[in-house]
């Protein structure tokens, strides 16, 4: 089992900046990708970002590049999300997840989940 626990949500004024954090622990040895989700009110969950635990590759949702940047300290075991130029349209529960197989955007390809931190964009 692999335990993952996000913090650093908030309540920011649009155009401000927040950083989430995951912190993985338990079997993060097994751990093949970490990735970010979000679910806004009234809307399904969709993908954020997802990096490999090992090597550099990212990968983003297209209406997000260029504002959101997903990193790992593999020495912490944490995964981070920095979010710049926040919107609105950002406000969401935030969700980190570990998959043991694949990086990918899918949420059935992840194995473990936090349990969210919310994140409010007030304009």
């Amino acid at each position: 089992q692999v335990q993952l626990v996000e913090s650093g949500g908030g309540l920011v004024q649009a155009g401000g900046s927040l950083r989430l954090s995951c912190a993985a622990s338990g079997r993060t040895f097994s751990v093949y990708a970490m990735g970010w989700f979000r679910q806004a009110p009234g809307k399904e969950r969709e993908f954020v970002a997802a990096v490999r635990w090992s090597g550099s590759s990212t990968y983003y949702a297209d209406s997000l590049k260029g504002r959101f940047t997903i990193s790992r300290d593999n020495a912490k075991n944490t995964v981070y999300l920095q979010m710049n130029s926040l919107k609105p349209e950002d406000t969401a529960v935030y969700y980190c997840a570990a998959s043991e197989t694949r990086v990918s955007a899918r949420e059935r390809e992840y194995d473990y989940w936090g349990q969210g931190t919310q994140v409010t964009v007030s304009s």
